[in-house]
């Protein structure tokens, strides 16, 4: 771990404690990287403030002693309807942090999902977790090491395949301009006094090495300008693939597909038709498309149009257990955390990453009981009121 003291994760009662701690520990640019949205950030704005405008309605005099957080998915259980999304980079935050989210979802009985450019293997994940494992592959230009990483998915166990489809190209990300965070990372003169100040990170930086990006190893990622800063994974995306590519790739993948980054009827109802197993409503926690509309304005017209035939998730913006309560008042099946966890690790390894999820169960549960809904199931469209 980069700290030598374990945070005391006790004095942190919410999500946002926990990212103040993880600010407090993690030099800007890295925190930045974490925290920040596509130039003006609007719609990173957006996802959180959809979830204010949406009030609830609770029901009273219900009998919610016996109260559960748990449902399921494709008939398997979950321990309650979140799970972890795929968050690259989370090595530059923690050491092993990939490997401490996926344990600690095995923990909670939720799935786990690795991303592309997380900073541990396909392989170590599996090894590192029984649990529900997932795996997001960013479509890349290199169509030959695409197919071998989703191959290598297959042959470690990974119960999905979640394809991301809101990456053409890579979003504007100002803060990493102005902080010179880049892929892969580097010193520069700008960023030097922003590692100084925070000795204790860098010095085990310096000392075990930068964390590589284990799945992509062997592509080049370089930033060739100061122009690519940060957006440089994005030149390897492949902006061609379309409806026609997701097919081979139905047809290849033998378990179930999600689709992320879905916000329209008509893209939904193209997905269920194609034989997906899953929608993720997502505008990727606000990094690309700035001036995108909130996930959770999205998400009923795409359950309406799926009409129940497959689970539709979303993500982008789940602070608090009442978040999630209103993504399945709206018709969600479960959401997905992405910075929520991540700040949770970054704060405190995998202590950190258990107290995120502790925190969200306890908030989930008791918002539940406050509801009237002694189940998840019963999370129904009536509590919502929309002012």
């Amino acid at each position: 771990m980069f700290f030598s003291a374990s945070p005391d994760l006790r004095a942190c009662h919410s999500i946002n404690d926990l990212r103040s701690l993880a600010r407090r520990r993690l030099p800007r640019s890295i925190f930045d990287f974490y925290d920040g949205g596509a130039e003006d950030e609007s719609t990173l704005a957006q996802n959180r403030s959809a979830f204010a405008r949406h009030r609830l309605a609770p029901r009273v005099l219900v009998n919610v002693a016996q109260a559960s957080t748990a449902t399921e998915l494709w008939g398997q259980p979950l321990g309650m309807p979140m799970s972890i999304g795929p968050t690259g980079a989370l090595g530059f935050g923690w050491r092993d942090a990939d490997l401490h989210l996926a344990r600690a979802a095995q923990q909670h009985g939720i799935a786990f999902t690795l991303s592309s450019s997380g900073t541990a293997s396909i392989e170590a994940v599996a090894k590192a977790s029984s649990g529900r494992l997932w795996f997001q592959a960013y479509v890349l230009r290199n169509q030959a090491f695409f197919w071998r990483m989703i191959e290598r998915a297959e042959h470690a166990g990974f119960e999905a395949l979640m394809i991301t489809v809101d990456l053409p190209v890579g979003g504007k990300r100002e803060r990493d301009f102005r902080n010179d965070f880049s892929v892969p990372f580097r010193f520069t003169r700008r960023n030097a006094l922003d590692f100084a100040l925070h000795p204790r990170w860098t010095l085990d930086l310096l000392r075990r090495g930068i964390p590589a990006f284990e799945n992509l190893r062997g592509m080049e990622l370089a930033a060739k300008s100061s122009t690519d800063i940060a957006s440089s994974v994005g030149r390897s995306y492949d902006p061609s693939f379309d409806w026609d590519r997701l097919a081979q790739v139905r047809e290849r993948w033998p378990r179930k597909l999600i689709v992320k980054g879905i916000c329209r009827a008509e893209d939904a109802q193209r997905a269920v038709a194609l034989g997906c197993d899953a929608i993720v409503v997502s505008n990727h926690g606000g990094r690309q498309l700035d001036g995108a509309q909130a996930t959770l304005d999205a998400l009923p017209e795409v359950v309406a149009a799926v009409a129940g035939r497959i689970p539709v998730l979303l993500d982008g913006g789940i602070r608090r257990g009442v978040d999630a309560a209103k993504a399945l008042a709206l018709g969600a099946s479960a959401v997905l955390l992405g910075r929520a966890t991540l700040f949770g690790v970054a704060a405190g390894g995998a202590a950190g990453a258990l107290r995120a999820l502790d925190l969200l169960k306890d908030e989930f549960l008791r918002t539940q009981q406050l509801c009237g809904a002694p189940h998840p199931g019963a999370l129904s469209a009536d509590l919502i009121r929309t002012p």
